[in-house]
């Protein structure tokens, strides 16, 4: 009888063992990884790294003075010499290690091995990346980081720089807008696509910008942000007015750029600017984003004096594209839908595009439009986002590569706060005022309409 008591003592606490580490792992990914993935994978990776690395073929024949020290000290095989292994650093979702190439190597080499390095190491996924001539960094993900989206700490903000959603990499994706001024974001219904706009709101609201919004959707997506915009069109007729404005700010600052210029043969070659950025500070204008919602309503004509009307607004936005980032004026292009059937000017207005981000959608003609000319492998990554899936999308620009990344949640409510209360912030814009949306007084003490409404308990 003791013996069967003993045994199901035992039996429980192994179970109770196992049942926990199972809903650590479904529920709580990092907490798993620390305590039971990060111990394992270090000790497979420590223990097979030589013959692992062989097994890759990242292993090269060792030096003749390597072979004759071996030779004379001891009777055993001179084996193949892998990359020398740095310290490993552990991280809340993987680890970190260099590696130094041997001679003949080439980072390709570790690149291409990856998929058979996460296997043998028994991580999520395994990622490479230069650090210097001959040395390279493996990034091990222990577990999948983007099922459940949670922004590093350090994330990299800083002035038009806005950490907007998670790779999968466990990096974050900083939209940057001095190095990618302009970008596409595409996304279909409940995809993600708003909740991605809603994070570059939210994080340039708290900055010195001026946020400008064209929602053609009668402002239902940018309209709760309206306290912290400089000016917002809800349909095609006000932004065939609002266009225009941003475009004669345009040429007013690059008048301003030119009549800095003009000086004397004399001044140093430091203080000649050919854009914004050079012009002194108490002289820099005040940047400006102008976030576009719904691009496809802009190319939609139902008549001949639409036709006209369109045409004007699609020459006036491949103009900012083309010189706005120069004048500090920076876009942000939104939609459903993005092909070249829109009409004419959306082939060029995509070429000035850098920057690519391409949410599930309902057709792979999109998914090309917004990719397959700069990475065309990312097309098929694409069109593969699953609809459980929201958020999920797929990043790149013009340099070639892409990246998975995911937007963590946000709600509306929060985002509409922030704004709020960044209010004080909108810069003054003379030429944008006439299009300053009006903000409805909220009555003191009066429920926020956007705040999400929890029962009383008692």
């Amino acid at each position: 009888m003791s013996d069967l008591t003993t045994m199901l003592e035992v039996g429980g606490s192994l179970a109770a063992v196992g049942g926990g580490a199972a809903y650590l792992r479904a529920e709580q990914p990092a907490a798993y990884w620390s305590m039971v993935g990060l111990p394992l994978s270090a000790a497979r990776l420590v223990s097979s790294y030589g013959s692992v690395m062989d097994a890759c073929g990242l292993t090269v024949a060792p030096s003749r003075l390597r072979t004759l020290a071996v030779r004379a000290t001891t009777r055993r095989e001179v084996r193949p010499v892998p990359p020398r292994r740095g310290i490993i650093r552990p991280t809340t979702t993987g680890m970190r290690l260099r590696l130094r190439l041997a001679p003949g190597q080439e980072p390709a080499d570790v690149a291409a091995s990856a998929e058979r390095l996460r296997h043998a190491w028994g991580v999520h996924a395994v990622y490479v990346s230069v650090v210097k001539p001959g040395v390279v960094e493996l990034r091990l993900v222990g577990f999948d980081v983007l099922r459940k989206v949670r922004m590093p700490r350090k994330a990299g903000g800083d002035f038009l720089k806005v950490p907007v959603a998670l790779r999968e990499d466990a990096t974050a994706f900083v939209r940057d807008y001095r190095a990618i001024p302009h970008q596409l974001t595409l996304g279909a219904t409940l995809a993600g696509k708003s909740m991605y706009l809603r994070h570059l709101i939210a994080g340039l609201a708290s900055q010195p910008v001026a946020l400008v919004g064209i929602d053609c959707k009668r402002g239902v997506e940018l309209a709760p942000f309206a306290s912290r915009l400089s000016a917002l069109a809800t349909d095609p007729e006000q932004a065939a007015d609002l266009l225009p404005a941003l475009v004669r700010l345009m040429e007013d600052r690059y008048d301003l750029i030119k009549a800095r210029q003009g000086i004397a043969s004399s001044t140093p070659d430091g203080d000649i600017t050919s854009d914004a950025w050079g012009l002194p500070e108490s002289e820099r204008p005040v940047p400006v984003v102008l976030f576009v919602d719904e691009v496809a309503e802009l190319f939609l004509v139902a008549s001949r004096k639409d036709e006209e009307r369109r045409d004007e607004m699609v020459t006036h936005l491949i103009r900012l594209a083309q010189l706005g980032r120069a004048a500090g004026i920076y876009l942000e292009v939104c939609g459903q839908r993005f092909g070249a059937e829109l009409g004419k000017g959306a082939t060029m207005l995509r070429a000035q595009l850098t920057g690519r981000v391409c949410h599930r959608v309902n057709d792979e003609a999109s998914a090309k439009m917004a990719l397959g000319d700069i990475a065309p492998e990312a097309v098929m990554a694409a069109c593969a986002i699953a609809p459980e899936r929201p958020g999920l999308a797929v990043a790149g620009d013009t340099s070639g590569g892409w990246s998975r990344i995911r937007t963590p949640y946000l709600s509306l409510g929060d985002a509409a706060a922030i704004c709020d209360a960044s209010a004080a912030l909108v810069p003054a814009l003379p030429a944008l005022d006439p299009f300053r949306p009006a903000v409805p007084a909220r009555p003191v003490g009066a429920p926020d309409p956007l705040a999400k409404r929890r029962p009383v308990t008692g």
